[in-house]
């Protein structure tokens, strides 16, 4: 679908979006951070062989433990990489155009979801 160049949000409005979004990214970083450390500590954190059965348990909770902190990393690096090409498209004024219909996507939903590429209309046509 080809997109209307007219149809965009004002520049006052793509200022106010990318502070949210950078905003964002800062925090996204920050917990990110926090994921890898706490990754870091599970490879770290060994106690010492009190029972064979709570050993396996533990050895069971750890690998758990590790999939999923990685799961999160992978998680939040995606969401950063999303609201690093949102500002991608603050700079080329097509943030907030519905990569589907090429209207425009609400105001609110960007606040919420200031990486979001589709209108609420696209995303309930999926």
């Amino acid at each position: 679908m080809s997109v209307d160049l007219n149809v965009r949000h004002t520049d006052k409005d793509l200022a106010e979006f990318k502070v949210i979004i950078q905003d964002k990214i800062v925090k996204a970083k920050r917990d990110l951070d926090l994921i890898k450390s706490a990754y870091q500590n599970d490879l770290n954190n060994g106690t010492d062989d009190t029972s064979p059965t709570f050993k396996a348990f533990e050895e069971g909770s750890e690998t758990m433990s590790k999939e999923r902190n990685s799961q999160l990393a992978i998680r939040q690096e995606k969401f950063i990489r999303d609201l690093k090409n949102a500002l991608i498209r603050i700079e080329n004024k097509t943030y907030g155009v519905c990569r589907v219909t090429g209207k425009l996507i609400n105001k609110e939903r960007l606040k919420l979801v200031p990486h979001a590429t589709l209108s609420i209309e696209a995303k309930n046509m999926q």
